[in-house]
């Protein structure tokens, strides 16, 4: 496997650990695999992906979002990290920064614990560590809201089950483990992963940064995504010496 700086822009099918999935593979430069929130699918990262520069893209639906037919029996988290894993065999890639986004950060954590070789980079956006999170400041409207953003496009018993299999991790036990360095980003008026879920991250992962924004828990909307992709950048740009420290923008 190699990391190639060619240009690519094209949408595949690949079969992977007995699922078949849907992948986009776009840009050229230093890869970086996007990991998606609980019902969006890999369109949600259009805007984010138009603000950055250039890297090679990588992004899929989940079994059971978007275009990815929905999975027989349940994934758990560690599944999902490792179905992850295979898409990258796949496309020949093997050494990644890695964001992942609300429910993708649980499989990014989980990746970059597990797998350290297969990661660079690590970005946590708008996640938690699942059990053991706090919910001080949650909102359940709001909360309700984003879970229903987008699930009419997904397989409504596969979103339940994605949505258990978050709810019974937790990556409290390896945080420290975690050795690639690592940006956590959220919202400072996120009412869906409060801040304070962020703080735990940062405070746990060895040599993080995290950086807040003036935004909500939505990072993918075009006006956060513009933001959002300038401070990913600045931070996949950093020497390890610039990294470990805290952030409002």
């Amino acid at each position: 496997m190699s990391n190639a700086r060619t240009r690519t822009n094209e949408s595949l099918d690949v079969s992977v650990r007995g699922h078949w999935v849907r992948v986009r593979v776009e840009g050229e430069g230093e890869p970086l695999l996007l990991l998606s929130g609980l019902t969006r699918p890999l369109s949600g990262w259009d805007p984010f992906i138009e603000a950055l520069g250039d890297r090679t893209v990588v992004t899929f639906d989940a079994p059971g979002v978007g275009e990815s037919p929905a999975p027989i029996v349940p994934l758990s988290i560690a599944q999902l990290a490792d179905l992850t894993l295979a898409v990258l065999d796949e496309i020949g890639l093997d050494r990644v920064d890695v964001l992942g986004y609300s429910h993708g950060g649980a499989v990014a954590q989980q990746l970059a614990a597990h797998h350290p070789r297969r990661v660079r980079r690590l970005v946590l956006a708008a996640t938690s560590c699942g059990v053991g999170s706090t919910l001080a400041g949650w909102d359940a409207h709001e909360g309700a809201s984003t879970l229903m953003d987008g699930v009419f496009g997904t397989n409504v018993l596969s979103t339940w089950w994605r949505a258990v299999a978050v709810s019974t991790w937790s990556s409290i036990p390896f945080l420290g483990a975690i050795a690639a360095p690592t940006l956590v980003v959220c919202g400072s008026e996120d009412r869906v992963t409060p801040l304070a879920n962020s703080q735990v991250l940062a405070g746990r992962i060895p040599n993080a940064t995290l950086v807040e924004l003036l935004q909500g828990h939505d990072l993918q909307q075009p006006e956060a995504a513009e933001r959002f992709a300038r401070v990913v950048e600045e931070f996949l740009a950093l020497e390890p010496s610039g990294i470990g420290e805290h952030a409002d923008l």
